[in-house]
C-alpha cells in the first residue's frame, strides 16, 4: 500500500520474513548495499555509523544519459533508533565527501529541502514483518518518481532477504 501526501510519501510493504533479518537489511551496511536504489542501480558505497547521533553516507550508482553511470551521495543523521521497531534519520543529497548538497547539484527539479525525513517502522506478525516508510519534505512534482523508486528498492529487498537469512543461518 502506497500513500502520497503533499511532500510526503508513506509506503507499507509485508516481507515474508521475521522482523530481526528486515531490521539487519535497514542496519548492516553490507546487507542494505544489497538493496538499496531502483532496480537499475546499484549502491557502491554504504557507510554508517549506526547510533542516534551516528551519519551515514551512501552512493547510488544509476544508468545517466548517452549511457554514462551516474553516482547520487546522501548523507543524514540518526535521530532515533528504537531496536526491531523504529528508525529516524535525516537525509540530504551530498557530495562524494559527504557534504550537504542541494538536489540541483543532481539536477533534480522542484523546490527542495536541503534535509529530509525519513521514518521506518517494523512490525512483526506471525513470522512476518510489516515495514511502513515515511519520507518527508519531497517537492510535490517529485513524489510519484520518488515512490516508484522506493517500490523498486523494497522490491530488491523482498529478493534480498534470502541472502540476508542464509548467512545469518551460517553465522
Amino acid at each position: 500500500m502506497t500513500t502520497m501526501t503533499e511532500k510526503d510519501i508513506l509506503i507499507t510493504r509485508t516481507f515474508d520474513a521475521p522482523r530481526e533479518l528486515v531490521w539487519r537489511a535497514w542496519t548492516d551496511p553490507k546487507y542494505f548495499a544489497l538493496w538499496w536504489g531502483p532496480k537499475a542501480f546499484t549502491a557502491p558505497h554504504v557507510e554508517s555509523d549506526f547510533r542516534v547521533g551516528g551519519i551515514y553516507r551512501n552512493c547510488m550508482r544509476g544508468p545517466g544519459l548517452n549511457g554514462v553511470t551516474t553516482d547520487f551521495w546522501s548523507t543524514g543523521v540518526y535521530k532515533e533508533i528504537k531496536p526491531l521497531e523504529r528508525i529516524v534519520l535525516s537525509d540530504s543529497f551530498a557530495d562524494k565527501d559527504g557534504n550537504v548538497v542541494p538536489a540541483s547539484y543532481y539536477g533534480m527539479p522542484g523546490d527542495w529541502p536541503l534535509e529530509l525525513t525519513v521514518e521506518v517502522t517494523f512490525e512483526e506478525r506471525e513470522g512476518k514483518t510489516t515495514m511502513t516508510l515515511r519520507h518527508s519534505g519531497i517537492p510535490e512534482e517529485m513524489l510519484g518518481e520518488c515512490e516508484a523508486g522506493w517500490n523498486e528498492s523494497f522490491d530488491k529487498l523482498e529478493e534480498s532477504l534470502g541472502s540476508v537469512k542464509r548467512e545469518s543461518k551460517a553465522a
